[in-house]
């Protein structure tokens, strides 16, 4: 079972496309190292507040799938630099 997390944030304390990337390569590097996951920003590249993450996870069910899902997005909603404005599951 794959099961895929698209995330929309919007990012704070940014001022510039520079400080947008530190912020999403710090968010990156401690989601792959929490979780055995694939990140990656998909959209907004040229805008400094807001961001789009793809984040999929390979598992042998779905149950498990979800619960690894889930945990990272209670990860990425208890970051200080930036608040989810929308999330959707795929599965296939």
């Amino acid at each position: 079972m794959i099961g895929y997390l698209e995330v929309d944030c919007l990012l704070y304390n940014t001022h510039s496309l520079k400080d947008k990337r530190s912020v999403l390569k710090k968010t990156i590097n401690r989601i792959q190292q929490s979780f055995n996951v694939s990140i990656s920003e998909l959209d907004y590249q040229d805008l400094w507040q807001r961001t789009c993450f793809g984040i999929a996870h390979v598992s042998s069910s779905k149950v498990q799938a979800e619960r690894v899902l889930q945990e990272v997005l209670k990860q990425l909603d208890t970051s200080s630099e930036l608040e989810i404005s929308s999330h959707h599951y795929e599965w296939l």
